[in-house]
């Protein structure tokens, strides 16, 4: 059995909290020959700015590059505020996807059945969703050049920021998207403006052209990225995965995310290129909350998204594919006997803390591994 080698980033706030459910349910799975992992800690975030004076060292990022997966938990707080810009805990997270190349960020909306009430959207529009949206994660208008206020003088200044991508940028999601679509429903939805963006254009084109040479067999379609918003509220079911660029898909990943009814409960990928030799990408796994400082050290913090983010490893990393959707009925089965963390309550369920939500998920999992 080969060892899969983890490295650990906690980072702030909650970050430590819910990733010691993560730490238990690697020792469980070991314990029981589901895979064998080995796995090494460091420092990310404010943290490590209190430690080194830098948001992540270059020791961690050589553990990071040597490593099979990152699972990363949240970084961030007001105590690093006023941190000079370059330190800032966020750096240490943008490191990790340039250093890596993630240029796929993966965010699945999937509801629960025991949550679907949570949801602010009608039972009969979620009940039973499970869509995954691909953002293009290292190009577009958050990186562009130039990026500049000009000022004007006479009290005028003006901002330009560039939205620009190249046609390996697209071609390489197109294929993330495709691959990923085989293996679920096998449709694909791509956003962008084409009607007034340059990119949106060349977007269109080279996604259709991707498809053409090598996906024949995927259904693909194309939406406006403003009317896929529209109908991701409307009728999110008709989607099974939608790739989109780096703005569109972290605003629409986000209103996917509130389908759902709570951040806490949403897992995410971040995926590098394939390694032409091994097919091993370069892969961090991370919560879609942040790090929650109010709650911090209080042991509230809802963990799901921290292990539904290690599910995804197993599955994207590992091709762990059964022992994934075990961990996935364990949440399922944990959530139906009416446990909630205090984020995800409501009348009739049991308030747990952290701990507890994170013991009875690999409780559950212990049950039907049987």
């Amino acid at each position: 059995m080969a060892t899969h080698k983890l490295l650990l980033l906690p980072g702030d706030g909650i970050g430590p909290e819910v990733m010691a459910g993560v730490t238990k349910l690697i020792a469980w799975m070991n314990a029981h020959g589901m895979g064998s992992f080995e796995t090494e800690d460091g420092l990310v975030g404010g943290v490590c700015y209190d430690a080194h004076g830098t948001s992540i060292t270059d020791a961690t990022m050589d553990l990071a590059q040597a490593a099979d997966a990152v699972i990363f938990g949240a970084v961030g707080g007001p105590k690093w505020d006023s941190v000079p810009y370059d330190a800032r805990p966020e750096a240490g997270l943008l490191r990790l996807r340039k250093d890596l190349a993630l240029y796929a960020n993966l965010r699945p909306a999937i509801c629960y059945p025991a949550l679907v009430e949570s949801s602010s959207l009608k039972r009969e529009v979620v009940e039973g969703l499970d869509i995954l949206i691909i953002r293009e994660l290292t190009g577009g208008v958050y990186f562009g050049e130039p990026k500049t206020i000009t000022d004007l003088g006479n009290g005028q200044k003006r901002a330009v920021d560039t939205q620009v991508y190249d046609t390996y940028e697209i071609e390489r999601i197109a294929r993330v998207a495709f691959e990923l679509a085989r293996k679920r429903r096998n449709k694909v939805t791509s956003m962008e403006k084409r009607n007034v963006m340059k990119t949106g254009v060349l977007w269109n084109e080279v996604v259709t052209q991707v498809h053409q040479r090598e996906f024949k067999d995927v259904q693909l379609e194309h939406q406006l990225a403003d009317s896929g918003g529209m109908q991701l509220v409307r009728w999110p079911k008709q989607f099974d995965v939608v790739v989109t660029d780096n703005l569109f898909g972290d605003m629409l990943s986000d209103i996917a995310a509130m389908l759902t009814g709570s951040l806490g409960m949403l897992p995410s990928a971040s995926l590098g290129e394939a390694d032409p030799k091994t097919k091993r990408r370069k892969a961090m796994y991370e919560p879609v909350h942040g790090s929650a400082p109010d709650i911090a050290g209080k042991g509230m913090a809802n963990p799901i998204a921290m292990l539904a983010s290690f599910g995804m490893a197993l599955r994207y990393s590992f091709n762990m594919i059964k022992e994934a959707d075990l961990l996935d009925q364990a949440i399922a089965a944990a959530l139906a006997k009416g446990l909630r963390t205090v984020d995800i309550k409501s009348e009739g369920t049991t308030v747990v803390g952290t701990a507890a939500m994170g013991d009875a998920i690999v409780g559950e999992m212990e049950k039907l591994a049987a």
